[in-house]
Parts: C-alpha cells; sequence; structure tokens
C-alpha cells in the first residue's frame, strides 16, 4: 500500500460502484463483473472508504485504483475503454456515503441489488451469527433492533468520524426499508446514474442481468461460460409466524418502492 500511495496522483477514481445492499448478490455480481477484458478490480472489492474509512483522506483510497498508464496500456490492447469499480454494500446504508460520493464522483455509475427485505434481514442476522457479532435469536435481534440502533444514525450525522458497530452490522430489518435509503441517493444523483436490480431476478437468470448492467455501463455484451454462482448459504428457515410477521410489517415500504420505481418486485411471501 505505501508504494501505491506514493503513486496515487496518477491513479483513477472508480467509473462504478456497487453500493449495496448487503446479502443480496454483490460479491457475485462483482466478481463476475470484474472478469470483463474492459473492466479492471479494485485492490479489494470492499474498500469501504465512504462510510468507515473517510478520514483516512482521498489518497488512499485512490491507492486502491489502477494508474492511468495502466488503464492507457489495457486500452491500447483491447482498442476500448476500461473502466474500473468497486462494490462496497454498506454504502446505501450508511447515511454520509451519498453526499461523500457525490462530492468525490458525481459523475460515477452506481449499481444497487434489492432483495426481498425478509430473506435479506434473516441471510444478514445468519452472518452476524457467523462472524461472532450476534448472540440472540433472530426474533429477540429483531425486537431489540431499535433499541440497539436508538440515535446513532444521528450521531454518524453529526460527528461525521464517529463509527457505530451497530448501525453496521445489527440492522436488520432497517436496511431493508429501501426507499428510505434510496431516497437520499436520489437527491445528489439523476436516476440515469443508478441502475436498480432485483436480487431473484439475478439468481435465476443472471446472464439476463448481466445484460442490462452491461448496457448501464457503456460496455459490449459478454458472455460468461461459467457465471461465478450466487452462494446461497445452507441455514435453517425461518420460523413461519416469524416470516408472516416480516411480510406485513414490509408491506407499506415495499409498496413506496414499486411506486417509485414503478415495477413490483412480488416481495408478498
Amino acid at each position: 500500500m505505501f508504494m501505491r500511495l506514493l503513486t496515487t496522483p496518477v491513479r483513477i477514481l472508480p467509473d462504478f460502484i456497487i453500493i449495496g445492499a448487503q446479502k443480496s448478490g454483490t460479491t457475485t455480481l462483482y466478481n463476475n463483473l470484474i472478469r470483463h477484458p474492459q473492466v479492471v478490480q479494485a485492490l479489494r472489492k470492499e474498500i469501504h472508504f465512504f462510510d468507515i474509512h473517510y478520514k483516512k483522506g482521498i489518497t488512499w483510497y485512490q491507492a486502491h485504483f489502477p494508474s492511468f498508464l495502466y488503464k492507457i496500456y489495457l486500452k491500447q490492447i483491447y482498442r476500448k475503454k476500461i473502466i474500473a469499480g468497486e462494490a462496497t454494500p454498506y454504502y446505501i446504508f450508511h447515511p454520509l456515503s451519498p453526499e461523500r460520493i457525490f462530492k468525490t464522483v458525481p459523475r460515477v455509475k452506481l449499481i444497487v441489488l434489492l432483495r426481498n427485505p425478509v430473506d435479506r434481514a434473516y441471510s444478514h442476522y445468519q452472518l452476524s451469527v457467523r462472524l461472532g457479532h450476534e448472540n440472540l435469536s433472530f426474533e429477540d435481534a429483531i425486537q431489540h433492533e431499535m433499541e440497539r440502533l436508538n440515535s446513532e444514525g444521528e450521531k454518524i450525522y453529526n460527528n461525521r468520524n464517529y463509527y457505530s458497530f451497530n448501525h453496521q452490522h445489527f440492522s436488520y430489518l432497517s436496511r431493508g426499508c429501501y426507499m428510505e435509503q434510496l431516497r437520499k441517493w436520489y437527491h445528489y444523483f439523476s436516476r440515469e446514474q443508478i441502475l436498480i436490480l432485483k436480487s431473484e431476478d439475478f439468481y435465476l437468470d443472471p446472464s439476463s442481468v448481466f445484460k442490462q448492467v452491461y448496457y448501464f455501463l457503456n460496455l459490449p455484451d459478454m458472455k460468461l461460460k461459467d457465471h461465478k454462482k450466487y452462494n446461497i448459504s445452507d441455514y435453517g428457515k425461518m420460523d413461519p409466524v416469524t416470516r408472516r410477521q416480516l411480510v406485513k410489517y414490509y408491506e407499506p415500504y415495499n409498496q413506496e418502492l414499486y411506486d417509485y420505481l414503478g415495477i413490483n418486485f412480488h416481495w408478498n411471501k
């Protein structure tokens, strides 16, 4: 990293960012996208600059991307433009990320994968358990979520260097209220800059979704013979009663999203 920091004046910034949502297929999308010959990967998939590491400065962020010279070299080989990007799914939920990204790369293209919020919440919970962050049952965790997140978003907004473990890891239900988050992004970015994708479509027909992504990024279509598939973790099913309660809970939030996008994702079960 030290040598990369020394060469930041000749390094590029991202052309695209996959901003979320967590546990919605962002890793699979990114890992396949960077296999396109005209896409250069960042030093790591999740840089977490615009949420957690912003105080490290733009030089630190830029060090994660290739140099102009490397980009020119690849352009000469493929005779076409080369783009770079990253994927940090906490960005969509972090209250300061939209403004920070707009100030840094105002013309960047943003990609969003949205999953049935009930499934997303349960998958998020299972991840927290595997990482050792969570010791409550799923039902107790979502019951105590508001208590755990109390004023955390406000603290982040008011103290630009404040980091909230609870906000990042215990936001199971809150992250599924998609329209509340997207509204902040649309305040800074035009609709033409944001591609919204349904995760379930990506799981069922990845080739079709990649066509949308390539078109959005102005890349030629590329057929991958062996897509790296989304790995659906093998954990027990959610309690049916809990699931029905959460489906009901998300109904108004989902409807708000459908009305805004003009698309019904049919997340009613």
